[in-house]
C-alpha cells in the first residue's frame, strides 16, 4: 500500500493522541474476538444446530465492531491532521484521506506520520435521521463504499434505503453523522460532492412536454458541463433511445421513462451512480440490456450502489452487499463470502415408501423429514473434508430405508435475505 506523509509532530504533541491510539487497538481486539464468535456461530449452523439467528446476531456484533473501528481511526486521523497543522503552520491538503491504519516511525523527539492514500468513494460515518415527527428513519449508519464496485443495498419497504441514498446525493438534510464523497464533505462542500453523484430516482419525474434530447442535455448543464453531443448521442444510444431523441417525454412508455432517467444521471459524465429501483416497471430483454450496460460503467470506473426488490438483479451484478432494516446496518459482506459462510447446501432423498419418524440410527445426521414423510432432507457443509453424504448412503439401506431419486440444492441470495429480515423483526 502506498502512503503519504503528512508531517512531523513533538513529542509533546503526540501524546494528546495516545487516548485515541489505545481506542483503535482495543477495537482491533474486540473485532478479533467477534470474529471468532462469527465463527463459532457457522459452524454451529452449518451443522445443522439451531437457531440461525446467532450467525445473525453474530455478524451484526462483527460489524458494529469493524463501524466503531472506521470512526475511531479517523477520528485519530483528524488528530494527526490538526496537530500537523498546528506545528507546521502550513495547511496541508488531506481531506482526502481516510486512514483505516496508522504507521508511526520514531525519530529521536519527532514522529514521522504516515497514512494510506487510498481511501473509499463514499464513507458514511455514525449517520442517522429524525424527522420533525420523531419517526428515526437511520440509527448510526457507519458505511463504506468502494471505488469502481457495485453495491448492492438491500432491505425490505420502510428500511431507510431511499433516505440513505437522499442524504448522500444531497436532497435530504441529516440529523447526525458526516458522508464524505470522493473526499468531499456533502455538506460543507457539496458542489463538489454533488457534482461526482448521478442519480435514478424510483419516481419518474421529468419535463412531460420537453424532447429526450433537451430534457438529457439541459441536466448536464444543470452541474456546470459544456455542451458535449458526442457524450450525449452515445449515452442514448447505450440506452436504446436514439430514434426516441427527437420524442416528447409524454409520448414514451414507462419503460421509456426509466431509460431517460438513466440517461438524465449519466448525462454529466458522473463517477458515482446511484439506481434506486432502476428496473421496475421495464420488461425482461431491457432489463438484462439495463444489466449490461450496469456492467460496462464498472469496468470503465463508475462506482455504482444499487437499491432492488429483484434480488437475483443483485445476485447477478453486485460485488458486496448490505442489508438494512428499521434504519440500521445488519451486514455488509462480499456477495459470494456471504453465500458461503450463510448458504445452506442441502441433499434431498425421495423415499420410495413414506416415514412417520427418522429412524434413531440416523439421528447423527440431523435429518428432517418433509413432503409427508415422503422426503428426507440433509444439510452438510460442502468445503469440509467430509460431507457425510457417503456415510449417510450407506447407512440408508442399514436403516431399512430404501429411495428413488435425489438432489441437491444450495441457499440463494433471496433466501439469506429472506431469513435475515424474518429473524431481525
Amino acid at each position: 500500500m502506498k502512503y503519504i506523509c503528512l508531517g512531523y509532530m513533538k513529542a509533546d504533541k503526540f501524546e494528546t493522541m495516545s487516548e485515541s491510539e489505545r481506542n483503535v487497538e482495543s477495537l482491533d481486539n474486540l473485532i478479533g474476538n467477534e470474529q471468532r464468535k462469527l465463527a463459532l456461530a457457522e459452524e454451529r449452523y452449518r451443522k445443522g444446530l439451531p437457531p440461525f439467528i446467532e450467525v445473525v446476531d453474530a455478524q451484526r456484533s462483527l460489524y458494529a465492531a469493524q463501524s466503531d473501528r472506521v470512526s475511531a481511526a479517523a477520528e485519530l486521523s483528524r488528530g494527526y491532521i490538526a496537530l500537523n497543522k498546528a506545528v507546521s503552520g502550513r495547511g496541508t491538503s488531506t481531506n482526502k484521506v481516510t486512514v483505516h491504519s496508522l504507521v508511526l516511525k520514531r525519530s529521536d523527539r519527532r514522529y514521522h506520520v504516515t497514512a494510506p492514500s487510498m481511501q473509499p468513494t463514499i464513507s458514511v460515518t455514525n449517520l442517522s435521521k429524525t424527522y420533525a415527527s420523531g419517526f428515526r428513519a437511520l440509527n448510526n449508519i457507519n458505511l463504506d463504499i468502494r471505488q469502481g464496485e457495485i453495491f448492492a443495498l438491500l432491505g425490505p419497504n420502510g428500511a431507510g434505503k431511499t433516505t440513505l441514498i437522499g442524504i448522500i446525493c444531497g436532497i435530504v438534510n441529516p440529523s447526525e453523522g458526516t458522508v464524505l464523497v470522493d473526499g468531499h464533505d456533502i455538506v460543507s462542500d457539496y458542489r463538489a460532492a454533488r457534482s461526482t453523484i448521478g442519480l435514478v430516482p424510483q419516481e419518474l419525474t421529468t419535463d412531460a412536454f420537453e424532447s429526450v434530447w433537451n430534457t438529457v442535455s439541459f441536466s448536464r448543464g444543470l452541474f456546470g458541463k459544456p455542451a458535449n453531443p458526442a457524450h450525449i448521442e452515445k449515452v442514448l444510444r447505450d440506452l436504446s433511445l436514439w430514434n426516441k431523441k427527437d420524442s416528447k417525454v409524454m409520448t414514451l412508455s414507462g419503460g421509456m421513462k426509466r431509460r431517460l432517467l438513466i440517461a438524465k444521471a449519466l448525462s454529466h459524465e458522473p463517477r458515482i451512480l446511484f439506481l434506486d429501483e432502476p428496473t421496475a416497471g421495464v420488461d425482461v430483454e431491457l432489463r438484462r440490456d439495463m444489466w449490461d450496460l450496469v456492467r460496462s460503467l464498472k469496468d470503465s470506473g463508475v462506482t455504482i450502489i444499487l437499491t432492488t426488490h429483484y434480488i437475483d438483479e443483485a445476485e447477478e451484478m453486485a460485488d458486496r452487499i448490505g442489508v438494512i432494516n428499521k434504519g440500521e446496518i445488519i451486514l455488509v459482506e462480499e456477495k459470494t463470502e456471504l453465500i458461503r459462510k450463510l448458504g445452506r447446501k442441502q441433499l434431498t432423498l425421495h423415499l420410495e415408501h413414506a416415514l412417520g419418524r427418522v429412524p434413531p440410527a440416523l439421528f447423527a445426521y440431523n435429518l428432517e423429514l418433509a413432503g409427508n414423510g415422503g422426503e428426507l432432507i440433509y444439510t452438510y457443509d460442502e468445503r469440509g473434508d467430509r460431507t457425510g453424504i457417503t456415510a449417510l448412503l450407506q447407512a440408508l439401506p442399514e436403516a431399512g430405508i430404501r429411495f428413488k431419486d435425489l438432489q441437491t440444492t444450495q441457499s440463494s441470495l433471496e433466501d439469506i435475505f429472506v431469513t435475515l429480515v424474518r429473524d431481525k423483526k
